[in-house]
């Protein structure tokens, strides 16, 4: 008795649409079992009935004992003698002289992961079916074209994806680089009438003072009349004598913050930088978190957890980079998290600074910028780095901010970009970088 349960279905009606994690389970699978208790002759009909079938599983009894391939069934029997000798034996006499060494793979097995063993087997078994096993005792055989051909697929997949990708990175790069110029061009046309102000506001100041000592000269030698008396008090003279320092002193604050804004401007611009230069970590932070000012202000707690840090030898541009990707990732979730939270709740950015203190990694400093937000749901947490994934809405996400960062982080600077987060646990990011 033997049992056969294969369909004679088209093969692109079958193969599910392959991608990079596709399995072996997802590919065409052979289901025809024999009991080794049966004669040869109805294997013969069996592989003479059903001329695609690679192979028979074979059980003794229902349980699994081996497999016999068409390759190897047709080899023996076209011996001399080989029909006369196990056409009319049992099957178990044919596999004891016919097996073959077998290569079985579970059935979630990936195909890029199948190939390398099917592949290093010996060149006489190397066209010999694989038996993919499903579960327990529920094994199927799988013809080795179709794993070829469907390696094949998938990696024309991959070298369109990274046709792809190289393009896109290729693109952000160069948008990088001219948005890079542009800032950097603009910022330093900003610049110069920014320091004239600043140059002249001293001269002001000391001008203005010279100016109201004359006017107290004046009154001390002059009685006063009632047309100036009516002119001060028409100009709130007083008032003015207050308010005048007060003015040029919120000139003097607000230009020399527009002149740090510049400078981080600045600092950021250096996107194409050639030379590591040393960099103050937290100069740097603090003028990624000026640029970024205006999406925190009045709604976001900063905490600021400084250790003492040495100057780490590092491209400022691509730092900051990171920096800005990392927080400004933080602030869109604060900023999401915040429209369904319970009124009561603060949201708050941590950032913290510190030499690493094991022996192994003394040379390095770690950045962590923690979110106390939702977190990032586990299974989404392997794919996060990967070039394209984002999990914001279509329009508002593109899927370059934390590979880029982490481009920058490990192939740039032989650093590490790790990630710690729980759902509602917040979300951290730690930067690690080589300070020499």
């Amino acid at each position: 008795m033997h049992f056969l349960e294969l369909q004679e279905i088209p093969v692109d009606q079958v193969r599910q649409p392959l991608s990079i994690d596709s399995k072996l389970e997802n590919l065409i699978l052979y289901n025809c079992e024999i009991d080794v208790n049966q004669y040869g002759h109805e294997l013969a009909r069996l592989f003479e009935e059903n001329l695609v079938l690679p192979g028979v599983i074979l059980r003794n009894h229902g349980v699994f004992c081996g497999m016999l391939s068409r390759r190897r069934f047709l080899e023996i029997f076209s011996r001399r003698y080989g029909p006369e000798l196990f056409l009319k034996r049992p099957i178990c006499i044919l596999y004891e002289y016919a097996h073959t060494e077998l290569l079985i793979l579970p059935g979630n097995t990936k195909i890029v992961d199948a190939i390398q063993p099917s592949l290093e087997r010996s060149p006489e078994l190397l066209y010999e079916p694989i038996i993919v096993r499903l579960g327990e005792n529920n094994e199927r055989l799988l013809d080795i074209h179709h794993l070829l051909l469907s390696h094949t697929r998938i990696h024309e997949l991959t070298t369109k994806l990274l046709h792809e990708q190289t393009q896109s990175k290729m693109l952000q790069t160069e948008k990088m680089a001219s948005l890079g110029e542009m800032v950097a061009g603009v910022a330093h046309e900003i610049l110069n009438p920014v320091n004239f102000i600043c140059g002249n506001l001293e001269y002001l100041s000391a001008y203005g003072n010279d100016l109201l000592t004359v006017l107290q000269a004046y009154e001390a030698e002059f009685p006063s009349s009632p047309t100036i008396d009516a002119l001060k008090k028409d100009l709130e003279f007083e008032f003015l004598l207050q308010d005048f320092p007060k003015i040029l002193s919120s000139m003097e604050i607000g230009s020399e913050r527009l002149r740090k804004i510049i400078s981080a401007l600045r600092s950021f611009s250096h996107m194409d930088e050639t030379v590591k230069r040393p960099l103050d970590i937290h100069h740097c932070l603090e003028n990624t978190l000026l640029i970024l000012n205006s999406r925190i202000k009045n709604f976001i707690t900063l905490v600021r957890n400084y250790g003492p840090l040495p100057q780490v030898s590092c491209f400022s541009g691509q730092v900051s980079q990171v920096f800005t990707n990392l927080i400004g990732n933080a602030i869109d979730a604060l900023t999401e998290y915040a429209t369904n939270a319970d009124p009561s709740w603060q949201p708050q950015i941590t950032i913290t600074t510190q030499v690493l203190s094991s022996n192994d990694f003394s040379d390095r400093i770690c950045v962590t910028i923690h979110d106390n937000g939702p977190g990032i749901p586990a299974d989404i947490q392997t794919k996060i780095f990967e070039t394209f994934f984002t999990t914001k809405p279509v329009g508002k996400g593109t899927g370059f901010g934390l590979a880029i960062a982490r481009q920058i982080v490990v192939e740039k600077h032989g650093g590490e970009l790790t990630l710690d987060s729980a759902p509602g646990m917040g979300c951290a990011f730690t930067v690690t970088l080589p300070w020499r």
